[in-house]
């Protein structure tokens, strides 16, 4: 087994994949209006908009809707990130912070709310 992407649903396709575009510092592949993927090392970020949920179930997925999981980026140096992001970023939840397990995380939401965790691990920081 392989994994492959992670697909968020959005009501604005477009919308999102510009928000990730800008987190993530990398171009999507942009194949209709309804759909988009993130091509990132180790897997794929897929944003689909709530048309093409009819082709898997129709209402077996809904947009802005998600309070469980959590969509995470490991960077080189999150303090430069949030640096970088600080303007473009609309909510944020918690600036970079050492979390105890030794993490360094900079949490936001997307625009659909879903929680971004952009965090570099204990051993590639210096401090």
């Amino acid at each position: 087994m392989h994994f492959a992407s992670v697909r968020v649903i959005t009501a604005d396709v477009a919308r999102l994949t510009d928000f990730y575009e800008t987190v993530t510092g990398c171009t999507a592949r942009r194949h209709t209006p309804d759909f988009a993927e993130i091509p990132l090392p180790g897997a794929t970020l897929a944003i689909g908009s709530t048309a093409t949920v009819a082709l898997f179930a129709a209402g077996s997925a809904e947009p802005a809707s998600n309070r469980t999981a959590i969509v995470e980026f490991r960077v080189d140096d999150v303090d430069a990130e949030y640096t970088r992001l600080r303007d473009s970023i609309d909510d944020l939840v918690q600036p970079p912070t050492t979390m105890p397990w030794g993490n360094r995380s900079l949490l936001l939401r997307d625009p659909d709310g879903t929680l971004v965790n952009l965090f570099t691990p204990p051993h590639r920081r210096l401090d």
